[in-house]
């Protein structure tokens, strides 16, 4: 469920990173091509983006579809920015709506989005959530499964781990706790993104001083890369990081080895295969961009 991507490099409108793409975000709303569970990402979306001149970033989210709003669309063509994160949402059943239940999330610098479900949501969380202190549970922005998700997160973050850390280790308390479904995490502070590949697609692109990672290819131009299942990437304009995460395996439900769509997966023409050890651009799972 849902789609997500985050941008770093130089100012550019969010209109030509989430709009323009032929089969970017704002399509996939309606159209999406490598989406597993459900077909519309109509209950709502947000935007996040960061300014030079702001301490955090800011913020646009509804709970409508993407399509249905021309005040983002027009927002979308005047507004520049070298870092930002935005998602359409499906909604996992039994949480609340609202613009309140659509990522991203955000703490100060860091802005969050889950592309997934909590399988049992919500009895299945009920020790997860034990593990944290009540201030993150009174925290939390909706009652959804991607809130309660961030909150792990965040503990992590504020906890000193590094992005890729944190996820690594939310990984982990979701397999020690016996929760299952799909994980796909985005992560940003502006400088840096995390992400990770646990149930869904991801991709990232990485071009001359900037790196898109998103749910799937937004165009079928060269250069997409798909992040194998299983694996955490971390991305900055220069470098490229993706690392296998054996807690992620374990956690997957099992659903998700299904297609993408009902007539399988609609591939683009010309994304690149998946990384392997053979790739001779990858090196201990770095790539320098």
């Amino acid at each position: 469920m849902c789609r997500h991507l985050a941008y770093l490099g130089p100012p550019a409108t969010l209109r030509s990173v989430l709009i323009d793409p032929p089969h970017g975000l704002y399509t996939q709303a309606w159209a999406p091509r490598f989406q597993r569970q459900g077909a519309i990402n109509a209950d709502g979306f947000g935007a996040g983006w960061y300014l030079a001149d702001a301490a955090e970033p800011v913020r646009y989210r509804q709970a409508f579809p993407i399509w249905t709003d021309e005040s983002f669309a027009d927002i979308a063509t005047v507004t520049r920015s070298g870092a930002m994160l935005a998602a359409i949402r499906n909604a996992t059943p039994r949480t609340s709506h609202g613009p309140a239940a659509a990522a991203p999330f955000k703490h100060g610098r860091w802005l969050f989005s889950h592309n997934g479900a909590v399988d049992g949501w919500p009895e299945s969380t009920e020790a997860l959530a034990a593990t944290l202190p009540t201030m993150s549970l009174l925290e939390l922005e909706a009652r959804v499964d991607s809130a309660l998700m961030w909150a792990l997160v965040l503990h992590r973050l504020r906890r000193g781990l590094a992005p890729a850390e944190a996820l690594a280790d939310t990984a982990e308390a979701l397999r020690a706790a016996g929760v299952t479904g799909r994980f796909n995490f985005l992560l940003t502070d502006g400088h840096v993104i995390a992400a990770t590949a646990a149930g869904h697609t991801l991709y990232y692109r990485p071009e001359r001083g900037c790196v898109t990672v998103a749910s799937e290819p937004g165009d079928d131009q060269a250069g997409w890369i798909e992040i194998p299942r299983g694996s955490a990437v971390t991305a900055t304009t220069g470098q490229i990081t993706v690392t296998r995460l054996p807690a992620l395996d374990s956690i997957i439900t099992s659903a998700t080895t299904a297609p993408e769509t009902p007539g399988g997966p609609k591939t683009p023409k010309t994304p690149e295969p998946s990384e392997t050890p053979d790739d001779p651009n990858i090196s201990d799972g770095r790539i320098a961009i």
